[in-house]
């Protein structure tokens, strides 16, 4: 699961949403009318473009000419994560719980600011857009290396979302930003903004997706798991490691009563997971969260331990 949160996709967000929301109609424009994919909230899946653009461009009280007007949310589910919707539900119908999906990831975006009457989806100013196709960008490797040309669309089931939602709440009142960094360190910054927590909103994209449709995730393809091996600590990286080992060789599936129950993660998820796993590899016997031994690691992990300890 890929998500992120930018100033815009194309244009500047500091001015009119016109551009970003001309630019989202980009796979309507070889299509008839009648099969146009509109757009989508909380209530309704069949919001015009141009009522779109004119909902965020007037959502904007008491914001100067230098701040920002709305924020892009990219909701890309993985190949296996499509795969699944696909299986399980049918091509037809994936599109739209994809789109059900979406309306539960912008209640976890409302709650993670953890501000007064701003409770779910219905308190935001928010518009989806669910689009099949990806485009090569002069970025990418296949593009460089001659094999793409910009422009050309990218193999494999592409299906993702594409959501615009306004810097003010519903209510035109209460400023909000997902770029604010304080996560309530800064109380009177947060007072102002909300305190919003990037990482908690992208890990609970994951567990919203599994809950609503059954999909068993592997325990290493979590962005928990690959943030904690990037830039964890040794003794989380340790704890991971021993649960991975553990699930990988028995039939043992960590229970999903044992993660946080909170709908919003907070900020001591990644404290408290690290703390469940090794508590329970403790009471199991033959596993503890020490990490790896030596028979487990290879040449090239020995070879870094006898480098450290060197130094």
């Amino acid at each position: 699961m890929f998500i992120n949160i930018t100033d815009s996709q194309t244009g500047d967000n500091k001015g009119s949403a016109a551009a970003l929301v001309q630019y989202l109609e980009k796979e309507n424009k070889d299509r008839h009318r009648d099969d146009q994919e509109l757009w989508f909230n909380g209530q309704q899946h069949d919001v015009l473009p141009q009522l779109v653009r004119v909902a965020i461009d007037r959502n904007i009280a008491k914001l100067s000419n230098n701040d920002s007007k709305f924020f892009l949310i990219n909701i890309s589910p993985s190949q296996k994560e499509l795969d699944h919707l696909i299986l399980k539900y049918g091509k037809d119908t994936a599109g739209d719980l994809l789109k059900d999906f979406g309306v539960k990831m912008m209640d976890e975006y409302a709650r993670n600011f953890k501000r007064p009457g701003v409770m779910d989806n219905r308190d935001l100013l928010w518009f989806g857009k669910l689009e099949q196709h990806r485009y090569y960008k002069h970025s990418d490797k296949e593009v460089k290396s001659g094999e793409r040309k910009i422009g050309e669309k990218k193999e494999g089931n592409q299906m993702h979302l594409q959501i615009i939602v306004s810097r003010k709440d519903i209510t035109n009142r209460i400023k909000l930003s997902p770029l604010n960094n304080s996560r309530g360190s800064n109380v009177s910054h947060s007072a102002k903004l909300g305190q919003f927590d990037r990482r908690a909103f992208k890990e609970s994209g994951e567990f919203v997706f599994d809950r609503m449709f059954d999909f068993q995730r592997n325990y290493k393809d979590t962005m928990h798991y690959a943030s904690t091996m990037r830039n964890g600590t040794i003794q989380d990286k340790a704890a991971l490691y021993s649960l991975a080992k553990l699930l990988t060789n028995t039939d043992l599936v960590l229970a999903k009563s044992e993660f946080p129950k909170t709908s919003s993660l907070n900020n001591d998820t990644s404290l408290g997971i690290v703390n469940t796993i090794t508590g329970a590899l403790d009471l199991i016997p033959g596993m503890s969260a020490g990490g790896p031994s030596q028979s487990d690691m290879s040449e090239e992990e020995k070879r870094k331990r006898k480098r450290r300890r060197k130094l």
